[in-house]
C-alpha cells in the first residue's frame, strides 16, 4: 500500500555523508546524519562554527559545489532522493522547498530593486504573471512579512532598508514560491536581539498559517528553543544528541549540549538600586 503523501515527511534524510575536497585533502564534514522534518514542525541543526550543520543543509539542497563535494545515503525532498538524482533538487528548489539566507545584507542584488528581485521569484512560481499581477502579489506577500507601505516600497533598493527589513524581504522572496518546506541558515546571526525575536515571531507566525515544515540551522540554543519542536546538537559532522526541544533544554545528556547551554546569555539578580555589591562606584554615573 503506498503511503499517504500527506502524512509523509517533508524532508528525510537517512545516514547522509558528505565529504569535502580540500587543499588539504578529503574532509568529512558530514558523518552520517539522519533525520527528518513533517508538515508544519520545525526541526533545527545546532552546533558551533565548524559543526557541519550550514553544510548539511546545503547539501541536502545541492548547494555545495560541484566536484568539491561528494554525497552519499539517503535524502528525499517530497520524496526524491537528490543524492542519487540532483535534479531532484533543482526541480524542488523554488516550488517544493525555499532557502532564507544567512546573510540579508548581502543575499539581495544591490542594482536591482526589491520589487524587481521578489517579481522574478513570483514569476519563476507563476511564469505566466503579469507585471501588474506579480506586483500586486508580492505587495500583498510585503504586507504578510511586516513591511509597512509595502506599495511604497516595491522600486526602493535593499540599502534603503534595514538589516531586520532586508531578512523580512528575503522570508517574503522564499514564501514567493509557496514552499511546503523553508530552510532557514542562521536567519538572524545578523540581526540585534531586539529584531531577532520579532523575525522569529514572524516565522512562527508564517508556519501556524501556512503548515509550512522547517529545518533551522543555527548555533544559539536560545534561538532553537524558541522555535523548535526537535533538535539535533551537532558536533564534527556528528549528531551527539537528539529529542524534543525542552528535553534538550531542560534535561541535556551529553556535556557538549551542556556547553551551549551555558553559552546562553541570561540576566544576573536585579538589586533595586540598580547595583550589586560589586558593582563600582562610579559605573552608575
Amino acid at each position: 500500500m503506498a503511503e499517504d503523501s500527506s502524512r509523509a515527511p517533508l524532508l528525510e534524510v537517512e545516514d547522509l555523508q558528505i565529504e569535502l575536497v580540500t587543499h588539504r585533502g578529503v574532509v568529512r564534514a558530514v558523518d552520517g546524519v539522519s533525520f527528518t522534518v513533517q508538515r508544519g514542525e520545525t526541526v533545527t541543526l545546532i552546533g558551533e562554527s565548524g559543526s557541519g550543520k550550514s553544510t548539511t543543509a546545503m547539501g541536502v539542497l545541492r548547494l555545495l559545489p560541484e566536484g568539491l563535494a561528494v554525497l552519499s545515503g539517503t535524502a528525499r525532498i517530497g520524496g526524491e532522493d537528490v543524492v542519487t538524482d540532483p535534479g531532484a533538487a533543482r526541480r524542488a528548489r523554488g516550488r517544493t522547498v525555499s532557502l532564507i539566507p544567512q546573510d540579508p545584507m548581502t543575499a539581495l542584488s544591490p542594482v536591482h530593486t526589491v520589487g524587481r528581485q521578489l517579481g522574478e521569484a513570483l514569476r519563476l512560481r507563476h511564469p505566466g504573471l503579469s507585471r501588474a499581477e506579480a506586483r500586486e502579489r508580492g505587495t500583498h506577500l510585503l504586507d504578510q512579512v511586516r513591511i509597512s507601505k509595502p506599495e511604497t516600497r516595491w522600486k526602493a533598493y535593499p540599502h534603503q532598508f534595514s538589516g531586520g527589513m532586508l531578512q523580512r524581504i528575503l522570508i517574503a522572496v522564499a514564501l514567493a514560491a509557496e514552499p511546503e518546506l523553508l530552510v532557514a541558515d542562521e536567519p538572524t546571526s545578523a540581526l540585534d536581539a531586539t529584531v531577532q525575536a520579532s523575525v522569529l515571531d514572524l516565522l512562527m507566525e508564517l508556519q501556524e498559517r501556512t503548515g509550512v515544515g522547517m529545518l533551522m540551522i543555527t548555533h544559539d540554543l536560545g534561538v532553537a528553543r524558541l522555535v523548535s519542536d526537535r533538535i539535533h546538537v551537532m558536533k564534527e559532522g556528528r549528531f551527539v544528541e537528539s529529542g524534543p526541544a525542552q528535553q534538550i533544554v531542560e534535561r541535556p545528556a551529553h556535556p557538549y549540549t551542556g556547553k551551549l547551554l551555558a553559552a546562553v546569555p541570561s540576566l544576573g539578580p536585579w538589586d533595586e538600586d540598580g547595583l550589586d555589591e560589586n558593582t563600582p562606584q562610579g559605573a552608575a554615573r
